[in-house]
């Protein structure tokens, strides 16, 4: 049917009548709109806010890492590791009740099986929602990862342990110390945490102490302008190993004599029963006191109180190439002395030392082992210019006094105590990469490395 001519000029004025219309149209289409762009920049806000939180709780896993690493060089365990990892990352932002905290041996693949210098922080915080809880209820959960490592340092053969003694290391008098190819370092912080007095004189690569030091002339360092004053603390190399003593079931023959060997003659003593770590041992309930010529056979040796002393005599220990006391035990081919309770050397006089620690097992590197108990107690070391001391004398609750002729000069020597004393002419050496010992570092470093 054809269009009327009312009906073309109703058709002709349609597209005004639109054009009137067109402010609501937008209108329309704004309501259609605006939803969707209020939806858009709040996931995008949500989204940046998200952004920043995990920012925030990296920042924290870095700083904690770092912090519990810094705990980590100064030989703590990991009670004190978390405590300060927690510490730290609940001041840097972290949120412990959302949230949870791992700390452990680094998980990398590229972290060796048995790596003691470095640990992993993990830090994980579950949160509600924002904006986009209309598109899903599931939390948002944040994890981050850091890594920290101990590293470096210098080798040392002088560790004095304790954290707040003057004079933790001294050199006095006329003695003269020479440490030439390693390092001393004291973990006190006191002022005077290294002290030199009188016409001593000490020769060493460097010096670190965690205090400050009072020093004179008589101090040459080969490595250093000056001692490092304001030094990281330095740590025990030895404080995971387990005292060998007491154990259950075991009983020191009290009747056992003090009195070994006879001047002029040569004497040897031998092992009586077996640890439960395998070594063999023998128990001097009173101390011990050598005459004469006496080697030891390889083993433990415990002394429940009393004096190891050696006056006029040589003190010397057995190894494989001694064959008249038979093959090292266990596959000991030196020796270990405990000393529990109060008991302490005396090693002073006419007397040459020549005494080895073991290259291997529980007790590997250690020649003197001094209670963690023994506070109080002095150890006095002076023999004469041929004595030889392989291992470490480790005594961390009680003081170590270095006089006389003490000569080390050959081998390996370690001397770590709460406090060590030099008073006579000494000389140490520490090529002990053979010796069985374990590595003594001076001046670490912590270093964020994932």
């Amino acid at each position: 049917m054809n269009d009327t001519l009312e009906d073309k000029k109703q058709s002709a004025c349609l597209p005004r009548r639109w054009r009137r219309d067109e402010r609501g149209t937008v209108a329309v289409i704004a309501a259609i709109s605006f939803p969707v762009l209020v939806g858009a920049m709040g996931l995008g806000a949500e989204t940046g806010y998200w952004y920043l939180k995990h920012r925030k709780l990296q920042h924290a896993a870095d700083v904690s890492a770092h912090a519990a690493a810094v705990r980590l060089r100064a030989g703590d365990g990991k009670p004190a590791l978390e405590a300060t990892a927690k510490l730290i990352a609940s001041q840097s932002g972290y949120s412990p009740t959302v949230g949870t905290l791992a700390i452990g041996p680094s998980s990398s693949p590229k972290a060796s099986a048995g790596t003691h210098d470095r640990l992993e922080v993990v830090l994980t915080e579950t949160r509600p929602r924002l904006f986009s809880s209309i598109f899903s209820k599931e939390p948002i959960t944040m994890k981050a990862r850091a890594v920290a490592q101990v590293e470096g340092g210098a080798v040392a053969c002088v560790l004095a342990l304790s954290q707040t003694k003057s004079g933790a290391v001294t050199v006095s008098g006329s003695t003269s110390v020479d440490v030439t190819g390693c390092d001393v370092a004291s973990n006190s912080d006191a002022a005077n945490s290294f002290l030199m007095s009188g016409s001593g004189s000490m020769k060493a690569d460097c010096v670190h102490a965690v205090g400050g030091a009072a020093t004179t002339a008589g101090l040459t360092l080969s490595k250093c302008e000056k001692v490092h004053e304001n030094a990281p603390v330095s740590m025990d190399p030895y404080a995971s190993v387990a005292e060998p003593y007491p154990w259950p079931g075991f009983a020191c023959d009290a009747s056992g004599t003090k009195n070994i060997g006879n001047p002029g003659q040569k004497t040897l003593v031998g092992t009586t029963q077996t640890h439960p770590s395998g070594v063999r041992v023998k128990c001097f309930p009173n101390g011990l006191d050598i005459k004469g010529t006496v080697e030891f056979e390889p083993g433990l040796y415990i002394i429940l109180s009393g004096t190891f002393s050696a006056n006029g005599g040589n003190v010397t220990s057995t190894s494989a190439a001694r064959v008249q006391v038979g093959p090292p035990v266990n596959g000991y081919d030196g020796v270990t002395f405990f000393l529990a309770n109060d008991a302490r050397l005396d090693l002073r006089g006419n007397v040459t030392v020549d005494l080895k620690a073991p290259t291997s097992g529980p007790y590997s590197g250690i020649l003197f082992f001094g209670s963690r108990s023994q506070t109080g107690v002095s150890h006095v070391i002076n023999g004469t210019s041929s004595s030889v001391l392989t291992g470490a004398l480790y005594t961390p609750a009680s003081s170590i006094e270095y006089k006389g002729n003490s000569a080390t000069t050959s081998g390996c020597t370690q001397l770590i105590a709460s406090t060590i004393t030099f008073t006579g002419n000494s000389a140490m050496q520490s090529a002990c990469d053979k010796a069985g010992t374990r590595k003594l570092l001076a001046d670490q470093t912590v270093k964020l490395i994932e």
